[in-house]
Formats: structure tokens, sequence, C-alpha cells
């Protein structure tokens, strides 16, 4: 299959207004696109539940500051689950992850549909005039996004369109409390817990009331340095767990934070609270080696970690791509534990098993023999589920407990086989060896019981709960968005069960015939560079579905970015997972060592196969489609 680029259309298209209930970040004043003219607006799709999404607005801060006078980025918030679409979760987000430009909400996908987008996050350049003039899917587009604005810059220029000057950003000030947006609790011995103050960029460390602050690891402030509690720096740290007495003897710290924004462990000694980086590099795990020493092998957003004896080191949720990292502190290593990349939900062997954004881990002790003992519990947020991992002959395996699919969440109590979660991000083990999740996008806690197969509530109205552990036999719960721990599961509750409903994304599914469909990624790359083909094929292509068996033919790994997909007959619903990847290096003959990058994105796109569907099926991962 050919790999040459794409030739972009030549008609200029005129962008639609954005449209939706509010706006945020511009003062309570609405934006037209009219108004912008002689600006270059950055159109950014997200999600505040998606990691991609939280990835690209980070990759947007050096953008926007480089071209603060010519540019304008308006935040589409696009909801894929129903906490999403409430007004006030989506501000609490907004401030949560510091985004200062203006955002758009937009509860029913209005604007989403009239961009014919098909994936979180995408982003949509409107030149000057207000045409389309790129469009992008998924992350790690910034230095071609640089590339296009600076032509485009110097195009308009010259012509007299561009008009310099501020954007329209109003950012409202934060209130000022001890926790802001608090991620994970860790109980120390003794009785105090260490608690990740994720907006703010530290740790404290809290007396037995989880009150009274006791010490601030960490200067507030977003950055990676190393060295003593007040001139250390973290960017949203994340989960914490306790290394064994003689382990943490021998390297020298005691606790091992997911520094998630960093893409960074960290070590933290307890004694005096010194920070050191223990693993990662800093940079963005981008399909390169996985498996090294472990402060020259990249990590993806790790969001929670946990020590567990039978796996040999302290696992690594890794959020950013769907998988589960070991780091080994002893050897100094880190390497893949299970996972494949592709997001989704697949049980088996854990090597070749689907994850899907995971963002909680906990572990059971106990004998392996007894009902849930011995295995590692995790939460899959952006599938709803609740999974364990346990140690089998020949390896270790995944199985399912809660969870359906990308698409399918909500509150419903019952048999687990048809209970309903929404955007779990923590899960604990209790005293009696039943599970406490915390169903986040619900604000609940929920107890599955291994025993029975039955899931029920233990409480309610608990604000955007995000980690938990058991003090004293009592749950002890990260409530999120009201900035504090709280114990919402009195003791001697007994569960009540909730009739809930099941719930879908508002997103549209695309429309596809039966039989034959034609799947083409559309990628251009970026301006002065072409694609790399002096090792061989520069892009790739991997493709399955869920339900397995919708695909009777295309399914599978390929280097060409179309292929053409044969259905199956019976299949009226389902998701096809895409993941694509494309290199580029610059366009420099005389250059013996070319800058070089990877894009790659993955797609799980709602399908309805229905007589009139369509044969083709366009995935922009970067340019416009030709057709």
């Amino acid at each position: 299959m050919s790999t040459e680029r794409h030739t972009p259309r030549r008609a200029r298209v005129r962008a639609p207004e954005p449209t939706g209930r509010a706006w945020l970040n511009t003062g309570g004043e609405q934006l037209r696109l009219a108004d912008l003219r002689g600006k270059i607006v950055l159109l950014d799709f997200w999600a505040f539940c998606c990691i991609n999404c939280l990835h690209v607005l980070d990759e947007l801060r050096p953008l926007e500051r480089e071209f603060a006078e010519e540019l304008v980025t308006i935040g589409v918030h696009s909801p894929k689950f129903e906490h999403e679409a409430d007004a006030d979760a989506l501000a609490a987000a907004v401030e949560r992850y510091e985004v200062d430009h203006p955002v758009l909400d937009d509860p029913e996908l209005a604007t989403w549909r009239d961009y014919a987008v098909k994936a979180w996050p995408t982003l949509v350049l409107v030149d000057p005039e207000g045409y389309v003039v790129h469009e992008a899917a998924g992350e790690g587009h910034a230095e071609a996004l640089r590339r296009i604005v600076t032509d485009l810059v110097a195009e308009h220029d010259a012509r007299g369109t561009l008009h310099r000057g501020s954007g329209p950003r109003v950012v409202e000030e934060k209130p000022d409390t001890t926790l802001r947006y608090p991620s994970k609790v860790l109980g120390l011995e003794g009785g105090t817990m260490l608690v990740a103050d994720s907006a703010r960029h530290s740790l404290v460390e809290f007396a037995a009331d989880g009150e009274t602050p006791l010490r601030r690891i960490g200067n507030g402030s977003r950055g990676a340095a190393d060295g003593d509690p007040e001139t250390a720096s973290f960017r949203e740290p994340g989960g914490m767990t306790l290394l064994p007495e003689h382990v943490a003897a021998r390297v020298g710290y005691d606790v091992v934070v997911a520094d998630t924004v960093n893409h960074l462990l960290r070590g933290v000694r307890l004694a005096d609270g010194a920070v050191t980086t223990v693993a990662g590099t800093g940079r963005q795990w981008r399909d390169e080696e996985h498996t090294g020493p472990a402060l020259s092998t990249a990590l993806t957003s790790p969001w929670d970690v946990a020590w567990w004896e039978r796996a040999g080191g302290v696992v690594i949720a890794m959020a950013g791509n769907h998988t589960l990292g070991l780091f080994d502190p002893v050897e100094g290593a880190v390497s893949r534990f299970g996972g494949t990349t592709v997001e989704g939900l697949r049980d088996g062997a854990l090597d070749e098993a689907f994850f899907a954004q995971t963002s909680g881990l906990a572990v059971a002790g106990g004998a392996p023999e007894s009902e849930g003992g011995d295995r590692l519990w995790l939460v899959d947020a952006e599938t709803s589920a609740l999974r364990w991992v346990r140690p089998v002959s020949d390896g270790f395996e995944v199985r399912t407990a809660v969870g359906k699919g990308l698409f399918d969440f909500g509150h419903a109590d019952g048999t687990a086989s048809e209970a309903l979660l929404q955007h779990p991000l923590g899960v604990a083990v209790l005293p009696d060896g039943t599970v406490a999740v915390c169903d986040t996008y619900n604000g609940a806690i929920r107890r599955y019981d291994p025993e029975s197969d039955a899931v029920s509530t233990l409480a309610t109205e608990v604000a955007e709960p995000s980690g938990a552990i058991t003090s004293e036999g009592e749950l002890v719960v990260v409530a999120g968005a009201a900035h504090r721990l709280e114990r919402p599961v009195p003791p001697g509750v007994t569960a009540r069960l909730v009739e809930g409903a099941s719930q879908r994304v508002a997103r549209p599914a695309t429309e596809i015939g039966p039989g034959e469909v034609e799947l083409v990624v559309v990628f251009d790359p970026p301006p002065g560079q072409k694609l790399d083909e002096r090792y061989g094929p520069s892009t790739r292509l991997e493709v399955s579905s869920s339900p397995e068996g919708m695909l009777v033919s295309g399914s599978g790994s390929g280097t060409g970015l179309s292929r053409r997909l044969v259905l199956g007959d019976g299949f009226e619903h389902g998701v096809l997972h895409v993941v694509a990847q494309a290199a580029s290096c610059d366009d420099d003959s005389g250059v013996e060592h070319p800058a070089c990058r990877l894009t790659r994105q993955d797609w799980g796109v709602p399908v309805r196969v229905t007589p009139d569907g369509a044969d083709r099926l366009p995935l922009v991962m970067g340019g416009l489609d030709a057709q």
C-alpha cells in the first residue's frame, strides 16, 4: 500500500461558527469567529476525561506563548461522559488543569458535529480570513502547528490581513484552600497521611485526623526540580506507594510518587522530605523502547503506582499509553508489565490485554488460593471498568469484574455483569476482602464483593472521589472537587443497591455500509518535512474491532495508511479501534542528521452499520481530507 503524501483539497472551506451553552475564561462574553478576523484561531476539541487531551493542553502552552500576538486558542469542550456535561464540573476542570484560553461549553456536541470531528482530541486551524487550513487528531502535533502558524503569519502579514494584539482571555483567581484538586492519598506509619495536592503541584502530609497539615513537600510551582521540600517541584503528582523497609534502606527513599505531567517517578525520603527523580526522562514516551535503565527510559503520564511483591517491584498505571509498567527500584530498571498500547477492554494474557487509561491500583494480599487473594486490582477510567491481574502458571492474566467497553457507563448495582460505573479513578481493598471503587463521575463509592460477584453502593454525593485508603478500618477518600479528605462511609453502614440506568456517549456513531469499507488515514507531513523512509516504511496502521468478530478481514497490522475492511453479517453496532503512526523528517537533503518526529493517534470509532452508510471512512491524523 502506498505511503505517499496525500494531496489536500484545494477548495477553501469556511469555518463554521462555534456554538454551545456558555463560554469560560471570557468574562461571560460570547466569542464569534467573525469577531476574530485577522487572528489565527486554533480550535482544540477536548474532553477533560481524556488523557490525550490533557497532553495536548501542555503541548499547546509553548505555542500559545510564542504566538501570543497572532494566535487565539479556543477549547471546544465536547463531553464523552454524562458528568462532563455538567457546567460546574467543566469549570472545575478548567481550573484544575490551568486552562487559561477561552473554552466553549458544548454539551450537545453541536460544534463537534459542525466540524465533523471523530476523535478526542482534534485540532483545527482557521486562518485570519476565517477558512479551515489544517486539521489534526491526537497529540504530538505541536511542531507541525508551529510551522503552519509561522507560514500563516508570514503570508497574512504580507497581505495585510493579520491583526496582532492580545487575545480575549479573562481568567478567574483560584480560592485559597489547603488542598486544590487532590488526587491520591497514602497511609504512612504512625497513622499520618500523605496527599498528592495535584493542582498545587506538591505533597501534603496530614495528621491522622486528615485535616491538620503537618508539612508540604514541594514548592507549589510546576517543575521537576529535585532537592529538599522547599525547593523540589512536581507537575500534577498522582499516586504514591510505600516501599518495603528492606528495599527503602537500599535505595535511600521510602515513597515512590507518580509525577504524572512530568512523565516521571519521584522518590521521597520521609525522614527529611528530600525528593529525587528515580525513573523517566521527562519526555513523553513516543513508541520508543519501553524497557531499560529507569532514568533513560521514557514514561507517559504515570497515574498511579503500587508495590506488588509478586511482580517484583512497583507496578505503574501508565495512563498515557494504556499499559502497565514495572519499576525495579533496586536494579534501577523499567519494563513493560502489561498491555499493547491499544485502548480497549480485552482480557487474557497480560501482554496481550487491552487497557484504557488505567488510573487506580490496589494490591490484595492473602494466599493465592483464597478468593481475591494475591491480586492487583485496577480501574480503567475510559472503559469504566474494575479489573484484576493475577499470577498464573505461565505468567499473569487480566480479568474484568465490571465494565463493558469504551462507550458504556452509568450507575447501576447488582450482579457484576450488569453493574455500571462511570470513569472510576481510584480503588482500595477493604479489610473484609471486598473492593471499594472511587466511582468518580458518579460521585459515589461503590463496593465489589468477589465472593458474590455483586456490586453495591456505599456512599453518594462525594465530589469526584479519586483515591482511597483504609485507616483503622475506616475508609478515607480523596474528594477531589471538594479539595479535602472525607470519611463518607460511617462504620457499620451496609452497602445499598442503587437502581441506575445505562448511559452511552452522546458522540454520534459513524454510519458505514455493510460489506466492504475503505479505511483511509490522512496524513500530510508538516511544512518542510517529508515521510522518513530511510529505514523502510514510514507509516504503520493497526486495526481491530469490538466485538472481535465484527471484522471478517482487515484487522491486524500493516504499513499502509489505507485498508480494505470487510464487515461480518449480523452486526449493527460496534467500535473500530484504529492506531496509526507516521515518521517524518526535515526535508533537508544536505543535512546528515535531520530533525525527525513520530506522529501517532489511536481512534475508538463507534460505528453503526446501515444500508445507506458510507463505503469510505476517512480519519485525519494531520492535514485535510482530499475527498
